[in-house]
């Protein structure tokens, strides 16, 4: 396992996307102070999940964003991701390539990722410390890393070796387990607080349920009497009824007679309006046919003036435009113009070809510089190299002795381990599949729980989710009731007239009659046309007679009220209205008119009085369903006003109408009436809706109940799953940790038998290259460096020549492309205006010809208007004589349907007069039955019966059976009361049935204040103390069970942290010997007995010191003991990778060989990532990085593989 690459975008410095690629040995990355080299230790840390602003080295946590500079915009977000080989299966998932990768938005918001999958943070911690990547991020040495592990307590030293052994995580799961533990015991004393409290409440309760029952009892008795005496009036009331009705058939019988009569009368009447409708078309044709002409007779006149004025305009002579310039000349100058363009382009490819030569010859002289000048430095790095070669060889022949020293040593531990691992893989497989059975066993009875509850849960949600709809279904009409209430209260406000009428109303009751919008209905959609026709009348107020009215205009005027206006009801006869015209659209307004509520309305009362006088007001008007047709009603009648359903009113004199006002009475009225009934309709919708909301609720209290009993099975069922998988896991993770070992084991071994031949190759190489260099004598090359530093500068000088060449070759083909340009458009514009002058010359020419035509034609149609006029004025003259015979050929079918109408009106007053008695009829009997329907209302609300029922079970024809009331407190066999006996009963006596209730009553008020609930709430209060003992009992259970885990982790903790001690102690030993040649360094538990908490001292005595203690060493000594611990935890608890910032930094050169031979050794087994400015750090570097900033303080990057140039 290694890393592979690390792609940072938007993180600090790194405002662009850049990629680093990681070689399995050692990564160096240099670069100046403030290019932002350790930012790329900081994108490791980060992705890796450190969560600590400070290890940032940030205030806050979004100051890892590109913060922007002068020259670029901050960026709302930083990525980073980082791709691991996983060929080695180190990390606990199925891909050879895992690509972890965390982004966090200014907004505060992050993400996570493992292979583009979103996950948590914990997922990516607990992944990475299965291979020793810990949070404390141990293998991420940064800079002050070395000074926090010096000043460092001896706990906070045990945290560095248990994050390396992978201690961490079981001891996070502990906390989370101690934490559970401490939450559990606060249930468990609230469950025993409850237990207690409801075993005292139990008592009490019980003796409520007592008296409960025997109320029960009572109002059993009660409520067969009430129910009796409820079906005895229900019975009369229904016999009534049906008298009633008896009554209204006969009723019915004799106005359907005077209804025949006047359906006799009204077919004669039908039949002479169908002649008369028969005469109407040919009236209309006349009217038309003489409009026509006239209109026709108009126009011509109209056509013969307008072509003698277009024909006089004509005559005149069209304006001379101003003179223009000559398109030929223009044309010739825009040639010549492109002439002087073509020799341009010529000398601008001149040009090109000689800057492609300045660049040819600019770029040959750099080539040449650069060669000498490489010349040079390889004869300055041969005569360095020469010079630091034997003491470098003399260090390699050293550092290989060494190594060979300690690949002998690591090949002889790894033959232990690998024999150890073995033994515990053999062990923890047996006990992996003794538990693998039991744990199967308790998964199945988890999925039949699971599915158990996952079906209740189903059936719950569906009940909460109709629950739901149907009170949202119920509010909704609550809310549309309301708003239809309110508007039909504004709508009947509106009708409270703010004239005189009130104080009318008030000072002569018995003179006025009503509001005309009160007497007289309107069909719907012709209210506003109404109220357009009557004018003020549809907002007046109807009295007796004239004289009435001037009694109410003395007293209005002497009190100073105001204006009234009023309509007699005396005046309502008079002469018919003439017949209306059989138009499409078009009716007679009086046809429109209604009684109020459509009862209707006695012709001799004061009402029937008024409304005739209303229908003798529109008795001229025809209402039309749009203004063509008004126009067309009045064209054939005069005598007619034609009102539009808009309320656009036309006569033959004058025009009223346009926007739509403020609505008037009838239409307010009507539109109140509609909103009533509307209200009543959503009145009942709304009942039912809440019965439905009911019905929902309780089905989901049902379900609720159900998933609640599920919930308690599958927690049990979980629990054991949980148990036996804990279990299970924990012998998996022992099992894949040997295995895992015993892999790392045989890796290891082959990789150290390498590792061994590999070192004493090399120390043969460098024994060898030590003797050639000692046998070397270097000669003396400072000519050869003077000859070849001269070859330089005379490159360079002819470079810079060929540079200001090409310079001056690029100035002149830009000024020559300018001038090109320059005359292309100059061209241009000379070619446009000369096409522009040729346009203008052409249509001056055609307006000419066109104005000429125009003046021939207004003649001829002049000379024809005048011939066609002479025609016109004959025929206008026959039509007007055809439509005058038309006119009195209607006149007299008019006469006779007046006659006719006036015996059907006395027939229609008979036929109303009998209907009145069949509604007077129908009122009562209405009421009768609204009895009856209360009765059955309350036969539902009261008693839960249906009316059929009530009088089945309990009608006065029914005998009443004996009361045989059970002893109170005497429940039966089947927990009910016995209150009848089988016996045979009583006739019923209605008031025996009263005594019998009201002695109920009594019995009920004497038992004093009963508990309705508390049957109900004794049996709950019993189940939910059953329930809770189970419950405490599983919690004692569960902590039992959860202290058991802890001790479990304890155990392991001690085990892996002992070894993992005395394998970093053995390590340190080894390492400071390496840093510190003849000195002693050991690490010691301050605590042995106890491996849980103990911390780690470390002892350190250089050599020819006796100090032991790191406070007395020097600055130096101190970070290499710093150093020689980190490198024991890795090399006794090897981490795939490790990174380091300059941790050299402060080391002497002879003290950096010393470090180096260990980062050497620790590169066999760990891949490197080192932050360095040192030289020879740089050249045991497998790979290369060079960080600079760039002037917009954006850091750019550039690797190179050293491999390729060794």
């Amino acid at each position: 396992m290694h890393l592979k690459t690390l792609t940072v975008r938007g993180f600090k410095s790194f405002a662009s996307a850049t990629t680093f690629e990681f070689e399995p040995g050692v990564t160096a990355v240099v670069g100046p102070n403030g290019s932002g080299k350790s930012n790329v230790v900081d994108a490791l840390a980060w992705v890796m999940g450190e969560q600590g602003a400070k290890s940032l080295r940030g205030g806050k946590m979004e100051d890892v964003i590109f913060a922007g500079t002068a020259g670029r915009a901050p960026l709302g977000r930083a990525h980073v991701s980082l791709t691991i080989d996983n060929a080695d299966g180190a990390l606990p998932i199925d891909y050879a390539e895992v690509t972890i990768s965390r982004t966090l938005f200014r907004t505060g918001g992050s993400e996570y990722a493992i292979n583009n999958r979103p996950c948590r943070l914990l997922d990516i911690q607990e992944l990475l410390s299965d291979s020793g990547l810990g949070r404390e991020m141990h293998v991420v040495v940064g800079q002050g890393r070395l000074d926090r592990i010096l000043h460092a307590s001896p706990e906070e030293r045990r945290g560095f070796v248990e994050e390396a052994a992978g201690v961490l995580k079981h001891r996070r799961r502990k906390e989370r387990t101690l934490r559970k533990l401490e939450a559990m015991q606060a249930n468990l004393d609230r469950l025993e607080d409850l237990t207690a409290e409801l075993r005292r409440q139990l008592a009490p309760l019980g003796r409520q349920a007592r008296t409960a029952r025997r109320a029960q009892r009572i109002q059993h008795d009660a409520r067969d009497a009430r129910a009796r005496l409820l079906a005895d009036d229900l019975v009369q009331a229904r016999t009534g009824l049906a008298a009633d009705e008896e009554l209204e058939r006969r009723l019915r019988a004799e106005r359907d007679e005077a209804q025949r009569a006047l359906d006799a009368g009204r077919a004669r009447q039908a039949e002479v309006e169908a002649r008369a409708a028969r005469a109407t078309p040919a009236l209309n044709a006349a009217r038309d046919t003489w409009y026509r002409l006239t209109a026709v007779q108009e126009r011509c006149r109209s056509l013969a003036r307008l072509a003698a004025e277009r024909r006089r305009l004509l005559g005149t002579a069209e304006a001379p435009a101003e003179p223009a310039r000559d398109p030929g000349r223009l044309a010739a100058q825009a040639a010549r113009t492109r002439e002087e363009q073509a020799r341009l382009l010529e000398q601008v490819e001149d040009a090109t070809d000689a800057l492609a030569a300045a660049i040819e010859d600019r770029e040959t002289a750099e080539a040449a510089a650069r060669d000498q000048d490489a010349v040079v430095t390889g004869l300055l790095r041969a005569a360095a190299d020469r010079r630091e070669g034997a003491a470098r060889l003399t260090g390699a022949v050293a550092a290989a002795r060494s190594r060979v020293e300690a690949a002998e040593q690591a090949l002889a531990r790894l033959h232990e381990a690998h024999a150890g691992a073995g033994a515990r893989r053999e062990g923890a497989g047996a006990e992996a599949d003794r538990l693998r059975l039991a744990a199967g066993r308790a998964a199945e009875a988890a999925a039949t729980a699971r599915a158990a509850h996952d079906e209740a849960a189903a059936a719950h949600d569906a009940a909460r989710t109709a629950a739901r709809e149907a009170g949202a279904a119920a509010q909704e009409l609550l809310r549309a009731h309301d708003a239809q209430a309110a508007r039909a209260e504004t709508l009947r406000a509106a009708l409270r007239q703010p004239d005189g009428s009130a104080a009318v109303r008030a000072a002569h009751p018995e003179d006025v009659v009503g509001a005309v919008a009160e007497l007289v209905g309107v069909a719907p959609g012709w209210e506003r046309a109404v109220t357009a026709a009557l004018g003020p009348l549809a907002d007046a107020l109807a009295v007796r007679s004239h004289g009435a009215a001037l009694g109410v205009l003395a007293t209005l005027r002497e009190a100073g009220r105001g204006r009234v206006q009023l309509l007699v009801a005396a005046a309502g006869t008079g002469p018919e209205a003439p017949a209306v015209p059989e138009l499409p659209g078009a009716l007679a307004a009086v046809d429109v008119l209604r009684a109020p509520g459509g009862a209707a309305r006695d012709a001799d009362d004061d009402a029937g009085r008024a409304a005739a006088a209303v229908r003798m007001a529109l008795a001229r008007t025809v209402l039309t369903e749009d203004p063509a047709t008004a126009a067309r009603v009045v064209a054939a009648d005069p005598r007619l006003t034609a009102v539009t359903r808009d309320g656009d009113v036309l006569t033959a004199l004058s025009a009223r109408g346009g926007a739509a006002e403020a609505a008037g009475t009838l239409e307010t009225r009507a539109a109140a009436e509609r909103a009533e009934a509307e209200r009543a309709a959503l009145a009942g919708r709304l009942h039912a809706a809440r019965e439905a909301e009911t019905a929902a609720a309780a089905a989901r209290t049902a379900a609720r109940a159900r998933v609640e009993a599920a919930a308690a099975a599958l927690r049990t069922a979980e629990r054991d799953a949980a148990r036996a998988a804990a279990e299970l896991d924990r012998v998996r993770a022992v099992l894949g940790s040997a295995e895992a070992e015993t892999r790392r084991a045989d890796d290891e071994l082959a990789a150290a038998r390498e590792r061994l031949a590999g070192d004493q190759r090399r120390l043969e190489e460098a024994l060898g290259r030590l003797a050639a260099a000692e046998a070397e004598d270097p000669g003396d090359d400072e000519a050869a460096q003077l000859e070849a530093a001269a070859r330089r500068e005379e490159a360079q000088r002819g470079a810079s020549a060929a540079r200001a060449a090409e310079t001056e070759a690029r100035l002149a083909l830009r000024s020559l492309e300018e001038q090109a340009r320059a005359l292309g458009a100059r061209a241009a514009s000379q070619e446009r205006a000369a096409a522009a002058e040729r346009r203008a010359r052409e249509e001056a020419e055609q307006r000419a010809r066109r104005r000429r035509a125009q003046a021939r034609t207004a003649e001829a149609v002049h000379a024809a208007a005048e011939a066609l006029l002479a025609r016109v004025a004959g025929s206008v003259a026959a039509a007007e004589a055809a439509r005058e015979r038309a006119e009195a050929v209607r006149a007299g079918l008019d006469a006779e349907l007046t006659d006719l109408r006036a015996g059907n009106d006395r027939l229609a007053a008979r036929v109303a007069e009998l209907t009145d008695s069949v509604h007077r009829d129908e009122l009562a009997r209405t009421q009768r039955r609204t009895r009856v329907e209360a009765l059955e209302a309350r036969s539902l609300e009261e008693l839960g019966l249906t009316p059929d029922a009530l009088v089945e079970h309990y009608g006065p024809h029914l005998p009443v059976p004996a009361a045989t009331g059970a002893e109170d407190g005497a429940p039966g066999t089947d927990g009910q009361e016995t209150l009848f006996a089988e016996e045979p009963g009583t006739a019923y006596v209605r008031a025996e049935q009263e005594r019998r209730l009201r002695r109920a009553e009594k019995e009920l008020a004497a038992l004093g204040r009963v508990n309705p609930l508390a049957l109900e709430e004794f049996a709950a209060l019993e189940e939910r103390h059953r329930f809770l003992a189970e419950q405490l009992e599983d919690l004692r259970r569960s902590r039992a069970d959860l202290r058991a885990i802890i001790r479990d982790v304890d155990r392991h903790v001690e085990e892996v942290f002992g070894a993992a001690f005395a394998d970093t102690a053995a390590q340190f030993e080894q390492v400071f010997a390496t840093l510190f040649p003849g000195g002693e360094g050991r690490l010691r538990l301050t605590d042995p007995t106890d491996l849980l908490s103990t911390g780690i001292e470390v002892e350190a005595r250089p050599a020819g010191k006796k100090v032991k203690r790191l406070s007395l060493l020097s600055g130096g000594e101190r970070s290499l003991t710093a150093i020689a611990l980190l490198v024991a935890i890795f090399r006794a608890r090897p981490s795939p990778f490790y990174v380091m910032d300059e941790v050299e930094a402060a080391l002497d050169d002879r003290n950096l060989g010393r470090l180096l031979t260990v980062l050497q050794q620790l590169r066999e087994t760990s891949q490197l990532i080192v932050i360095t400015h040192q030289k020879r750090t740089m050249e045991i570097a497998d790979a290369l990085y060079g960080v600079a900033m760039r002037g917009d303080g954006v850091t750019t990057v550039v690797g190179q593989r050293l491999a390729e140039l060794r």
